[in-house]
């Protein structure tokens, strides 16, 4: 990994990104719809919740009162819905984030448009960077006093007895099970696929949830339904507002890019673009990533956060220090094998 830190928080590579732009917007909307050119709305694919609201008051309400052009969300994020609406024509939306083992499949199977970079080194696989997130282990402190260190120690179910929860998702999962099994993380990339599958056997058994949405990882965390999880860390802080007996570490947590998409062939791709270009401009991307506390990719965003908010990111220089990153360019395998391969491991 060579990513730098600049002015307090990291700054991508440029081995990391490609060519990239376009994006949508917000009010719900429940059915599909046939996409009109260049039509005064925007349908954009949203995780809901608190990334939602972070996303209304600092990217989609100002992109609307600038341009005039209204946003409507659909939510939660869905890869297929992404595929399925480029081969039939009827879009629900124009726009989503994808985190880079979706954007490396989408891109492969032609399901995005072609982007531009709106900012040096943004761009990634037609994807726009936009911001980062970490998956770290989290504990209940009402159980475990001192929670683990390291994802072997979270492998340890002698050590830390209780229910575990990850999330349902290869490109996250494989990395960490490496660690767990004693790989060292200059050593991680090229995935050895074989070695994760067989490290994740040993904890299978100990997986009480498979999360599939961020919302439910802070409830099983906050409601006490598991012991210990990784989990994203803004739906960390989540529990932890809530007043829920949690901890947490940044050591080992694995950081991910996540990039706005545009869907292949919807007739609203230029406003699309317009949108994209926005939302990860310098005063916009900095207010969304410090609401919804993600870390901004765009180094211009680095200005509009200040310190006590830089701590909770995990691109601040002290968190980011002890995490490791996502390298979907040396991913190993093919990803939507590997994925095939995992969904089939947990049905086993």
């Amino acid at each position: 990994m060579t990513d730098r830190i600049n002015k307090g928080f990291w700054t991508p590579d440029r081995r990391m990104f490609l060519k990239g732009a376009g994006a949508a917007l917000a009010s719900t909307v429940a059915m599909p719809y046939v996409a009109r050119a260049q039509e005064k709305v925007l349908y954009i694919n949203t995780w809901g919740g608190p990334w939602e609201e972070a996303a209304r008051t600092h990217l989609f309400d100002p992109f609307t009162a600038e341009t005039g052009i209204e946003i409507r969300t659909v939510s939660p994020v869905s890869f297929a819905k992404l595929a399925q609406q480029t081969k039939t024509g009827t879009y629900e939306f124009d726009v989503t984030t994808l985190g880079g083992g979706e954007l490396v499949r989408a891109n492969q199977a032609g399901i995005i448009e072609d982007l531009e970079a709106p900012y040096p080194d943004g761009l990634f696989e037609n994807g726009v960077a936009s911001h980062a997130f970490a998956t770290v282990m989290a504990w209940r402190t009402d159980r475990i006093k001192e929670g683990p260190k390291t994802w072997a120690e979270f492998w340890d179910v002698e050590k830390f007895r209780g229910a575990r929860s990850l999330q349902r998702y290869s490109a996250r999962v494989l990395p960490i099970a490496l660690l767990a099994d004693g790989v060292e993380v200059k050593d991680l990339y090229p995935l050895d696929v074989d070695r994760a599958f067989a490290s994740l056997d040993r904890i299978k058994d100990h997986i009480r949830v498979w999360w599939t949405a961020g919302a439910q990882s802070t409830q099983i965390l906050r409601d006490g339904e598991v012991d210990l999880i990784g989990i994203w860390h803004g739906r960390y802080y989540e529990a932890e507002e809530a007043g829920a007996s949690v901890a947490m570490t940044w050591n080992q947590g694995e950081i991910e890019r996540a990039y706005w998409v545009v869907a292949k062939g919807t007739p609203n791709a230029e406003n699309a673009r317009k949108f994209i270009e926005f939302a990860v401009s310098g005063k916009p991307l900095a207010g969304f990533t410090m609401q919804a506390d993600y870390g901004p990719l765009n180094p211009a965003a680095n200005e509009f956060v200040p310190a006590d908010a830089a701590k909770r990111m995990p691109t601040s220089p002290e968190n980011y220090s002890q995490t490791f990153e996502q390298d979907m360019a040396n991913f190993g395998d093919d990803p939507a094998a590997v994925a095939e391969r995992f969904e089939e491991w947990i049905a086993g």
